[in-house]
C-alpha cells in the first residue's frame, strides 16, 4: 500500500493533522524546557494527565475537557515550587508523578477498570481520534503556536539569563508561567495520539538533537521543529504499515535520530 493510499483514509488524516501539529508545539517548548532544565516537568505533567483522565472516565464526562484545566493548574503548581528556595523540584516533580499515577491508578481499580478508553489515553492510538479531538487540538495548537511566536524574543531572553531579564524589568514570572501553561496544554493534547505515557518525549527528544547539531537558539528551534514532524511522520507511517503502536514507534523514531545526531557531533569533533 502507498503512501497516498495509506492517508486516504480519514482516521489517518486526523493522525496526521493533530500529529504533526502538537509535535511542532512540543519541539518548540521543549528547547526552552531543556535549556532552562525544567524538562522533567512534561514527564510530571503526563502523569498529572493520566490521573485527570482515569478520573474524567469514572465521572463520565470528556476527558479532554476535564483534563486541560487539571494539568494546568498543575503546571501552575510545579512551576511555584520549582522557584521556591526552599524545595527540590525535581523531588517535587517526582512526588506530583508518582501521586497522580496512583490515583489514577486506584480510581481505574475501582470503577471501570482498564477500558479500551483509558488504554487509549496511555499508550495513544489514531484510532482514537475523533473530529471534535482534531477540532480542538487544531484550534489551541493555533494559539500555542502564536504565543509562542509572539513572545519568541521574551522567551529567548528569559530562557538564558532569568536574572538579567528581571534586572531589565522583564515580568520573568508570568512568562515562566505562560511556558508552562502551553506545555500543559500541549501534553493532554498528545495524550490521544501518543499516550500519557510517553507524550513527554516529544518535549525532550527534537530539542535534544537539534542541540547535538546546531550551537544557535534559532538553529535549534527550527531543527527541533523539523525533527520532531519528520519522525512523528516516520513513526505514523511504520506504525500504519507494520500494526505497531504510534506512540512507541514515533518515541524510537525520535531516539534513532538522536543517535545518528550524537554520532554526526562526534564525527564533525
Amino acid at each position: 500500500m502507498s503512501i497516498f493510499q495509506m492517508f486516504s483514509f480519514p482516521f489517518m488524516q486526523r493522525a496526521l493533522i493533530a500529529g504533526v501539529l502538537v509535535s511542532l508545539c512540543a519541539a518548540l517548548l521543549g528547547v526552552s524546557l531543556v535549556l532552562k532544565r525544567y524538562s522533567m516537568i512534561g514527564d510530571g505533567l503526563s502523569h498529572v494527565s493520566f490521573g485527570a483522565l482515569a478520573i474524567a472516565v469514572a465521572l463520565g464526562v470528556t476527558p479532554l475537557y476535564f483534563s486541560i484545566p487539571v494539568v494546568i493548574l498543575a503546571a501552575f503548581l510545579l512551576l511555584r515550587v520549582a522557584d521556591h528556595p526552599r524545595w527540590n523540584s525535581d523531588a517535587a516533580i517526582a512526588a506530583m508523578s508518582a501521586s497522580s499515577l496512583a490515583i489514577g491508578i486506584l480510581v481505574i481499580s475501582r470503577t471501570s477498570g482498564m477500558t479500551t478508553d483509558v488504554d487509549n489515553y496511555m499508550f495513544g492510538s489514531v484510532l482514537a481520534m475523533s473530529r471534535a479531538d482534531v477540532a480542538l487540538s487544531v484550534v489551541l495548537c493555533a494559539a500555542v503556536l502564536a504565543l509562542f511566536i509572539l513572545f519568541y524574543h521574551k522567551l529567548f531572553a528569559v530562557t538564558f539569563d532569568e536574572n538579567f531579564s528581571r534586572a531589565t524589568g522583564l515580568k520573568v514570572d508570568w512568562y515562566n508561567t505562560l511556558l508552562a501553561v502551553l506545555t500543559a496544554l500541549t501534553i493532554v493534547l498528545g495524550m490521544r495520539m501518543m499516550g500519557a505515557m510517553l507524550i513527554s518525549s516529544l518535549v525532550i527528544f527534537p530539542a535534544l538533537t537539534a542541540m547535538r547539531l546546531f550551537k544557535s537558539f534559532r538553529g535549534v528551534i527550527l531543527c527541533a521543529a523539523v525533527t520532531s514532524v519528520v519522525c512523528f511522520c516516520a513513526g505514523l507511517t511504520i506504525s500504519f504499515t507494520f500494526s505497531t503502536p504510534v506512540g512507541a514507534t514515533v518515541v524510537a523514531a525520535n531516539l534513532f535520530l538522536f543517535l545518528a545526531s550524537c554520532l554526526a557531533a562526534a564525527l564533525r569533533r
